[in-house]
């Protein structure tokens, strides 16, 4: 989700999600060097935002995020319904 959406807040994961996202999960994306903080969001208090790296580009073979499956291939290999929310 955050790779399609990017940059995007926890707030704007749990849209997608239909539930809050953990602390603990961002940070273990981060760990990994697959995600990291993007630009602050322009509301109250600023949340952070996330983005993809250039380590989530290698560790999934692709080349640039232009390489993302879209929507209905993601449908067909059975990994997301046509109906869920990645609104691209």
């Amino acid at each position: 989700a955050i790779a399609f959406h990017q940059p995007i807040s926890r707030d704007g994961l749990k849209e997608i999600f239909g539930k809050e996202i953990s602390r603990d999960l961002i940070g273990r994306l981060a760990d990994r060097d697959l995600i990291g903080t993007g630009p602050r969001e322009p509301r109250r208090g600023a949340p952070y935002t996330f983005v993809t790296m250039d380590t989530f580009l290698a560790v999934f073979g692709m080349e640039s995020l232009r390489d993302l499956p879209d929507p209905e291939q993601l449908a067909d290999a059975g990994l997301a319904g046509p109906s869920e929310a990645l609104d691209i």
